[in-house]
């Protein structure tokens, strides 16, 4: 009984020893039946143990497997693993064609596995033609004419703004020369503000001072400091000096070799009022501030220089001759308008030669 279980278990292991060592080939065909100039996959399936050495047939394009059958294209050889990484399947792919109608003997396909040679089956397969009625002769036509395709705008766009667009190139290459040829100089025109008295200047901004009503607004230091300047400013145009930058007893100083010592009190009394108001927060009384205002006016008034009118002018002419940095950036602008000129051009005959639109 048990020379028999060995006997067995023998015999199991030879069989799966030969058949993991089997060399296996079949052909398949998608189809059997075609009609002329129609394709058709003819699929060559090999299983052999991994690591094998497997060629499988190749034909260039064109090459007739037998006369009347041609193959159209070949595929990669696709490689599955089987039974854990033990076995490989190889699979390739033939399309092929006819154009002559006949039934067709596909002789076995040989597969060279190391040393020894397969086979696979043996295939057919029916070429049928295209069936013609010639009972009635009358429905069948010839060759039809060129036919032109219809006008389509979207076709046309695209050129036709590329053609605005080497238009517009074109003016601007034809200005950018032009302009660099006359070598004409640079002409500028300056915009010029009248002139306006010192004293009227100064009656403004203190017009604009009692529109505000600052000193209603107990707000009394902003007040002072755009009437002390308004004088100031007033003062400097007037006799010459930087009032601006002086202190209260530097700018009387400077008054009283210009002033009589009447214009200057009222003028003395307001600037040190706005000296106490903005350094010593002083408190104004009741109408000082209006009084103050009163004797910057009339301070303006008494000193004021009026002026015979002249005509001024209203702008100014600045001619300046061309530098070299400018020609160097007309003589780039040519090179780069006439390069994208180029170019556009270029695209264009592209598209509509080589392309067809």
């Amino acid at each position: 009984m048990r020379q028999l279980y060995l006997y067995i278990l023998a015999a199991a292991w030879f069989t799966s020893a030969t058949l993991m060592a089997q060399v296996t080939v079949d052909a398949t065909i998608d189809s059997a039946q075609i009609y002329i100039g129609q394709r058709v996959g003819i699929t060559l399936e090999v299983s052999a143990d991994r690591g094998k050495s497997v060629e499988m047939p190749q034909f260039d394009s064109l090459q007739q497997i037998v006369p009347g059958i041609e193959v159209m294209n070949v595929s990669e050889v696709d490689t599955s693993l089987l039974n854990d990484g033990q076995r490989m399947l190889l699979t390739r792919r033939y399309i092929v064609t006819s154009f002559d109608s006949a039934l067709y003997y596909l002789p076995p396909m040989v597969v060279k596995v190391d040393t020894q040679h397969y086979e696979s089956k043996s295939l057919a397969l029916k070429v049928y033609t295209i069936p013609i009625d010639t009972l009635h002769a009358d429905s069948i036509f010839g060759m039809k004419p060129v036919m032109n395709p219809p006008f389509v705008w979207e076709d046309w766009s695209t050129p036709l703004w590329i053609s605005v667009v080497i238009l517009l190139l074109t003016a601007l290459l034809l200005y950018i020369i032009i302009r660099l040829k006359d070598n004409k100089p640079i002409i500028r025109r300056i915009k010029l503000k009248p002139k306006m008295a010192p004293h009227k200047a100064a009656m403004l901004k203190i017009e604009h001072i009692k529109e505000e009503k600052i000193w209603q607004k107990d707000d009394s230091k902003e007040y002072y400091t755009e009437l002390t300047d308004t004088l100031r400013q007033y003062i400097n145009e007037r006799y010459g000096f930087n009032a601006m930058e002086m202190t209260t007893p530097e700018i009387i100083e400077h008054l009283q070799e210009v002033n009589d010592e009447n214009a200057l009190r009222e003028l003395r009394e307001l600037f040190q009022t706005a000296d106490l108001v903005k350094f010593a927060k002083y408190s104004t009384l009741l109408g000082e501030n209006d009084r103050n205002l009163v004797s910057a006016i009339e301070y303006i008034n008494a000193t004021k220089k009026e002026e015979p009118a002249t005509p001024q002018p209203t702008e100014i002419v600045v001619v300046e001759k061309r530098s070299q940095v400018a020609k160097r950036v007309l003589i780039g602008s040519v090179i780069a308008a006439s390069i994208a000129l180029l170019a556009v051009t270029a695209y264009l005959i592209y598209r509509i030669i080589m392309l067809n639109l």
